[in-house]
């Protein structure tokens, strides 16, 4: 039976590769396959894109790595250092595999096996680079289909790590009680901010000592410090402080007043600074941070642990999901329980003693006679 036109054709190569081909309008385009199956997907893909947009893909000579460069110079829905992290991503792990390949080679088996070669972390953020690049060149014309579509997924599970015990972070508390970056810490631990979001925290973020609020979040670019806006819409939000963070905020404002005596002050109207006022690097709370659980023979935790704790305290304490996730300016509750299954597992129990309570009769009744109509289990029929 002859092909009709935009029919196309799948031919197997003696070299065992399977090649498709599609012409439409005196323009071919051809691509390579693995398998027959692998090829068909491709040929349904060049001809979906023909019936969507009336022409068949343009990749050219172009490769992945004028994909990425391409995309990231021109992407206006990316913050500055989100281009920054890809490009990193991209050039660390991916490029020397991938940057010259044309964008009609790349197969699912060649991204399997570059994921294959990196750490399951690193991988689940490459596969996420490329994911997007291969769906802008799609929206490009560049590719009729997404290869990373016909891929497995780099499976990554995030270790979760223990947290501090009740002791511990009395101990904690105690113990850091005369540092200067105590305030910073007792902030993490009583709003759960992000500490890039707290280290972009102004004096005129935070209203009459109750409240705080989150209008941006400070990262280095080239290192040096940029505000820019929260990391997500929800993420801008005001919380209500515990008054021991307010005690430590007039802490930090005093501390603030003594270094402001000092020569070299240059005031950026930033609430936790270094002692001239330059906004502190992310990796100096951390180390800090380090050096005095190690002092204290306490399990070493990041500073985005003390948000993971703040988080976990409240769902032990049973307050809602819904408002923790808003404190923690999370796009959904949905978030919040993937993140904190282990903490709401608990609830569990709770849940169940309190239906029983529900179920339990007001007053209990001793040797209560049996009703004959009232069976226990169905009779046999």
């Amino acid at each position: 039976m002859p092909r009709k036109r935009g029919d196309g054709s799948i031919i197997q190569r003696r070299d065992g590769l399977w090649q498709v081909s599609l012409q439409v309008s005196g323009t071919r385009r051809t691509a390579y396959a693995k398998s027959e199956r692998e090829a068909r997907a491709k040929l349904r893909a060049l001809q979906q894109q023909v019936a969507t947009d009336g022409a068949l893909p343009t990749p050219g000579k172009r490769t992945v790595g004028d994909l990425i460069d391409a995309w990231l110079t021109s992407a206006p829905d990316l913050k500055p250092t989100t281009v920054a992290r890809h490009r990193y991503f991209f050039n660390a792990y991916a490029r020397a595999a991938l940057g010259n390949v044309r964008l009609e080679r790349v197969t699912p088996d060649r991204l399997q096996r570059l994921y294959a070669s990196l750490t399951p972390s690193v991988a689940e953020r490459v596969h996420r680079i490329l994911h997007r690049a291969f769906a802008v060149a799609v929206l490009w014309r560049w590719l009729a289909s997404n290869p990373c579509d016909r891929v497995l997924k780099p499976a990554y599970q995030p270790q979760r790590r223990e947290l501090w015990t009740h002791d511990e972070l009395q101990t904690f508390l105690e113990g850091t009680a005369g540092h200067w970056l105590q305030p910073l810490w007792l902030l993490l631990l009583g709003t759960g901010r992000r500490l890039g979001e707290a280290l972009a925290l102004t004096w005129n973020d935070v209203g009459l000592g109750v409240a705080v609020t989150v209008n941006g979040t400070l990262q280095r670019l080239d290192g040096a410090p940029v505000v820019t806006t929260p990391k997500t819409p929800s993420s801008a939000r005001t919380v209500i402080v515990p008054s021991e963070v307010t005690a430590a905020l007039q802490r930090q404002k005093t501390q603030q007043d003594a270094w402001r005596e000092a020569a070299g002050w240059q005031d950026a109207g930033f609430v936790f600074t270094g002692q001239t006022g330059q906004p502190l690097h992310g990796s100096t709370v951390a180390h800090a941070l380090k050096r005095e659980c190690a002092r204290l023979g306490l399990p070493a935790v990041t500073p985005h642990g003390l948000r993971h704790l703040h988080a976990s305290l409240l769902l032990h304490e049973g307050v809602p999901v819904t408002a923790v996730s808003a404190r923690l300016g999370h796009a959904n509750p949905q978030v919040t329980m993937s993140i904190y299954a282990h903490a709401l597992a608990g609830q569990d129990a709770q849940a169940a003693q309190a239906i029983g309570r529900a179920l339990a009769p007001a007053v209990p009744v001793e040797n209560d006679p049996v009703d004959s109509s009232v069976r226990a289990v169905p009779p046999r029929s």
